[in-house]
């Protein structure tokens, strides 16, 4: 019997394989609230300066909002990949999409409509006036 096949076992170390896969990937975001932008929130005097690890995404990934002292930041990316064997004749087609997202409460009431943000090296600042309280805006990221 040392030669046979357990199917039932394969099985289970398949499970196990997909398991500690899911496990790498949610300890990438682990302990972050929000599904995994860390955000920092200072007080700068007349404004509020938040400023966000969002790496791997092109600035026209990143969606920021703001309204009713919520802001709302969220980054989604699509990738797609082909490859061809000519000697095998076979064809892979691979797509993956990524999105994370958190809204922070802010401290005070900020001016909407004058809020900025910028993206550089995977770092996203957000700078909000204080005092105000439009009917929101979106917020171009450059």
């Amino acid at each position: 019997m040392s030669g046979r096949r357990d199917p039932f076992k394969e099985i289970e170390e398949l499970f196990e394989q997909l398991n500690s896969g899911f496990a790498d990937l949610s300890g990438e975001f682990e302990g972050v609230a929000g599904g995994g932008i860390r955000v920092d929130v200072a007080d700068a005097d007349d404004e509020l300066v938040v400023v966000a690890d969002v790496p791997g995404f092109e600035p026209d990934d990143i969606d920021v909002s703001v309204s009713d002292r919520q802001l709302r930041i969220a980054a989604e990316r699509h990738v797609e990949s082909e490859e061809e064997d000519e000697d095998t004749h076979y064809y892979r087609r691979e797509r993956t999409q990524h999105s994370v997202s958190r809204t922070v409460t802010l401290p005070t009431d900020v001016q909407e409509r004058e809020a900025s943000a910028s993206y550089e090296n995977g770092v996203l600042t957000i700078e909000l006036p204080k005092v105000g309280g439009d009917d929101g805006v979106d917020i171009e990221v450059s």
